[in-house]
């Protein structure tokens, strides 16, 4: 068939911005103090210490408690309720760790012990208060949607009935000169596509018509428009 013509002026363009929202929460929280807790005899190992009570998000934690025992034991430490964010020395007592976004809350109930394995002693327990560092990974950029319309041709350049129109081919790109992004619209009928995911900037499109057998319109006019 002849080269299909397409109606100059018939091309209507809306930007649409969609944006994104975000939010987050936490929980309460808690305070200790470095009292210590000791069972058994005088002899006992002691331990002391005073831990942070809060920690934000994306930073690192760290506590190790100070300890004593009797000449020529060994010490080992444990813990109870640690937080799902830390890691825990048994050797040095140490408890250390970054909470990410997603730990923000109250972490409550955690005891330090020591012992010399035959006695023990412990921190009074103490919360640890997770918060928001106030900044996270930046926004996705906003994206815009343009929505093209046009008229179906009819006729073929020679003035003949046009009845083999298949689809139309939707090109465009940032630059008069380059519209090397392309979406193909497969169907005769169709006279509105919405092209979304647009970058801001000024956006410029052309469409071109395709038979059944393959044959292509001329370029229609190039419209732009800026998201």
């Amino acid at each position: 068939m002849d080269r299909v013509i397409f109606r100059p002026g018939a091309y209507t363009l809306c930007a649409l911005a969609v944006a994104a929202l975000a939010g987050c929460g936490g929980g309460g929280g808690g305070s200790s103090s470095n009292s210590v807790v000791q069972s058994g005899s005088a002899a006992a190992p002691t331990i002391t210490g005073t831990p942070p009570t809060t920690a934000t998000a994306g930073q690192a934690y760290s506590f190790t408690p100070s300890a004593s025992g009797p000449s020529g034991t060994t010490l080992s430490f444990s813990i109870k309720n640690m937080p799902s964010w830390a890691t825990f020395s048994i050797a040095t007592g140490a408890l250390t760790g970054t909470p990410s976004s997603s730990n923000v809350g109250a972490f409550s109930g955690i005891v330090i012990s020591v012992s010399d394995g035959q006695q023990s002693a412990s921190l009074a327990g103490f919360n640890i208060q997770v918060a928001s560092s106030g900044s996270g990974p930046p926004p996705p950029p906003p994206t815009s949607s343009v929505t093209l319309s046009w008229t179906v041709p009819t006729t073929n350049t020679n003035g003949t009935p046009l009845t083999d129109l298949a689809g139309f081919t939707i090109n465009y790109g940032t630059s008069p000169d380059a519209m090397s992004e392309t979406v193909t619209v497969a169907s005769a009928s169709t006279t509105v596509y919405t092209v979304s995911g647009l970058a801001s900037g000024t956006w410029y499109f052309t469409i071109t018509a395709y038979s059944s057998v393959g044959t292509q319109s001329t370029p229609s006019n190039v419209v732009s428009t800026i998201t």
